[in-house]
């Protein structure tokens, strides 16, 4: 059992004695988190039908596929937690809001806002009092709509959450240029918008060319920056399988996390038995933060040596010439690069030996099918571009994508993030796409290109805002540059929150403001008499069906689709071609419409779920047909850079790396408890390796403030966190999201996708005075 360090003992080293992710605790915990909302017995009944194709409902958390044959329990520790917190036995009334201003629950902890359960009400601010008072529906949409005809359209937001559905996704961006914005900030933006930029500059397509069952044939995966334990628990099985019949997994992460040591799966009665567990990672690499480019260039450089001395004597090739000849055009001035780079640079760049580098260049070698995996610890840096193409030079120097077993695999967030893009959320849409909304809604869609994330800051950093309208998600608490932004809210004319919980976002609002409460993917969704089926995408392209089982949390609730269809008959002059009230009857109909704006993309939609309740949907580069200028998949790669950030190796300051708690899913937080890093009861920490906090006469336990570096001359500082010794690399620092986010500069961005740059944050590190701690408790996403 895992058991609470003391500050200078070193956490996350994830030892042979340390217990393994997953196991009796990973079921302990779900049940406790299930006892804690109220809902042992619905909680546990809700997991019979958790991503079951016939009837289920897919899994609000994280974007991971089903299998094409779910077993009875399809769920992980991760999944248990979104469900207990959606079907919560608590509720946020109107006497709650009547009893809480609005000042005074700024001053809550994010987790204690949530904590209060489901919305139940429509609500609209009171300045007058500072309180949410409830209205009625109508009357909420009438006054909103109203509010919106008055704005210059080209300063009206609409921001989309990753749990939307298609079908409310695709709404919601028709209402939007119908309106005429071009303004669709989503949550993309801040974590794998990087990948949606840098693969079709690759590869041709922005999605991932695996699918699940490439993994039960890949003899080698590569992780980088992924930490699947925490943010995508069903995939563990995978690993722990291929660990099994011997393919290789090598992992790259600053942290040495829990599961990807070892994991002990809770649906395999022999790791329950004995609760040992499997090593997963058959190498595990260290790097420093921003040494990602380096160590996978080393690898290629490995490669490209060996490769050289086998032609050269007549040995066996190891790079795949054939493939490269016949379907990508780079390669040459690539290999000449690797060739060129000193071993010493690349070491001092990655944090790691030439040995290690060398060490995982031979598990390529002896691999005849290779998978790479990354998440945020390679998209979120200014020059995670960069990363993501040398993902994929490793990938087609082998000839690994488009054949069984092998292929690029971004791990990606929320469950319908991937969707929400594929059927129009996008500030940046193509005009064949718009061309198309154009023809079947009788309407004009704005050309130019809108407002991201980053871009959305930046307009209400200039008072360019009118209205700013959030479908779900916890945006204002999600950003970087929060305290800057925040401060600029109120004077935003109208913000309207579509949301199933209380979160801090919903308190930092506008002059006029509304608070819509919507159903969750859990519930029953019936509209017309008739129950409705959602629609979702997860990460590797499958479109499947979603049917809630639990009755609505309130009378009062309306689905994402019905908000939508409401908000736009209030808004918008009659339109023969659009009858939003018709469709939202019948979400079917709106798979029409989805089909009719890419019928090469989702051709017989409504005929195929209804076949199999899931489809997949056309990746070209599977194929190994490549969507780009030339016709073939490109080896990109940096010419004057090692570093996806703007620090060298050996400079005086810190870098920053902000995490998730394994008791987290983006900034819900579910408790105060991260046992996967031995941490307990806070977040207010600040992991630093043991020879730092010597070196710089710190001492576990002292409370620090971390302070921003940044060309803009702007100070950025959060206090009140607490040293602990941690396994990582020296002058790398480790902290949990959102707590950190306000040391981010907004222009602080990936600089092809705008991502914000939040795994390598530039700081220096300061003792608080006795002062300072009595006056500062933190942020407020631990009270």
């Amino acid at each position: 059992m895992s058991h609470q360090l003391k500050d200078d003992e070193l956490h996350g080293k994830q030892g042979e004695h340390d217990a393994p992710g997953g196991g009796w605790q990973s079921v302990q915990a779900t049940e406790t988190h299930f006892l804690r909302e109220k809902v042992p017995f619905k909680g546990n009944s809700l997991m019979l039908k958790i991503n079951q194709p016939d009837g289920g409902f897919e899994c609000p958390s994280c974007a991971w596929p089903n299998p094409k044959k779910p077993g009875p329990l399809e769920f992980c520790e991760n999944g248990a937690k979104a469900v207990a917190w959606e079907a919560t036995a608590a509720r946020t009334t109107p006497e709650f809001f009547a009893q809480h201003s609005v000042s005074e629950l700024l001053a809550w902890s994010d987790h204690a806002l949530e904590k209060q359960g489901r919305l139940t009400h429509p609500m609209r601010y009171n300045p007058t009092t500072d309180k949410y008072d409830p209205i009625d529906w109508e009357t909420a949409y009438r006054e909103i709509g109203e509010r919106i005809q008055t704005y210059d359209p080209t300063r009206v937001e609409l921001y989309t959450s990753g749990r939307t559905s298609n079908e409310a996704a695709f709404l919601w961006q028709l209402y939007g240029r119908m309106i005429g914005t071009h303004n669709f900030p989503d949550c993309s933006n801040m974590c794998h918008e990087t990948t949606t930029v840098a693969l079709p500059q690759s590869i041709g397509v922005g999605k991932a060319t695996t699918v699940l069952e490439d993994f039960e044939h890949a003899d080698c995966i590569f992780l980088f920056g992924q930490n699947a334990g925490t943010n995508s628990p069903r995939m563990m099985g995978l690993l722990h399988e291929a660990r099994l019949r011997g393919a290789e997994v090598i992992t790259f992460n600053p942290l040495r996390e829990r599961a990807l040591v070892k994991f002990a799966n809770p649906q395999t009665p022999k790791d329950m038995l004995t609760n040992h567990g499997v090593p997963i990672s058959s190498q595990y690499h260290q790097l420093r933060i921003g040494g990602d480019i380096a160590a996978i260039q080393g690898i290629c450089k490995y490669l490209i040596a060996t490769d050289d001395n086998a032609r050269d004597n007549g040995g066996k090739r190891v790079i795949d010439h054939d493939f490269i000849h016949m379907h990508t055009d780079g390669f040459e001035a690539f290999a000449e690069h690797c060739r060129q780079l000193p071993w010493e640079r690349i070491e001092r760049h990655s944090g790691l030996t030439r040995a290690a580098i060398s060490e995982a260049a031979e598990a390529w070698i002896r691999a005849e099918r290779v998978i790479c995996c990354w998440g945020m610890g390679i998209t979120q840096h200014m020059r995670g571009g960069d990363n993501i193409h040398q993902i994929l030079n490793l990938l087609l120097m082998g000839g690994h994508i488009g054949r069984r077993g092998a292929g690029a695999c971004p791990v990606r967030g929320h469950s319908n993030v991937q969707g929400d893009r594929t059927v129009g959320i996008f500030h940046k849409s193509g005009k064949t796409f718009l061309s198309k909304l154009d023809e079947l809604f009788g309407i004009e869609c704005r050309r130019e290109h809108g407002h991201d994330v980053a871009l959305c800051c930046e307009a209400i950093l200039r008072d360019e805002v009118d209205a700013f309208l959030g479908m779900g998600g916890n945006f204002f608490r999600a950003i970087a540059d929060q305290a800057r932004v925040c401060a600029h809210v109120e004077k935003i004319p109208l913000t309207v929150q579509i949301a199933t919980k209380l979160n801090r976002s919903h308190l930092i609002h506008g002059q006029a403001a509304y608070l819509l409460p919507a159903l969750a993917r859990t519930e029953k969704d019936v509209q017309a008499g008739v129950e409705q089926t959602i629609t979702i995408e997860d990460g590797m392209c499958n479109v499947q069906g979603s049917k809630g089982a639990l009755e609505p949390a309130s009378q009062h609730l309306r689905s994402e689709i019905a908000i939508v269809a409401g908000l736009a008959r209030a808004t918008l002059a009659p339109n023969p071609k659009v009858d939003w009230a018709w469709l939202a009857e019948d979400y079917a109909r709106i798979r029409d419409k989805i089909e009719a704006s890419q019928p090469e993309t989702f051709y017989d939609f409504n005929q195929r779920l209804a076949a199999d309740g899931v489809f997949h949907l056309d990746i070209a580069a599977r194929d190994r047909v490549w969507n780009t200028d030339s016709g073939k998949a490109h080896f990109l790669f940096p010419q004057d850079h090692l570093t996806e950030d703007e620090s060298e190796p050996g400079d005086a300051h810190f870098q920053l790396l902000s995490i998730r708690g394994h008791d987290q899913y983006n900034t819900t937080i579910y408790s105060y408890d991260d046992r996967y890093r031995d941490i307990y009861g806070t977040r207010m920490v600040l992991m630093m390796n043991p020879r730092d906090i010597e070196k710089h006469g710190f001492e576990a336990g002292n409370k620090v403030t971390l302070s921003a570096l940044s060309d803009d001359g702007i100070e950025r500082t959060v206090s009140g966190f607490k040293i602990i010794a941690y396994d990582l690399p020296e002058n790398c620092l480790g902290a949990y999201y959102p707590e950190v986010n306000d040391l981010i500069p907004v222009a602080n961005r990936d600089t092809g996708s705008n991502t914000l740059a939040a795994k390598s944050i530039p700081v220096n590190v300061t003792l608080m005075s006795t002062e300072q701690i009595e006056a500062d408790t933190g942020l407020l996403a631990t009270g």
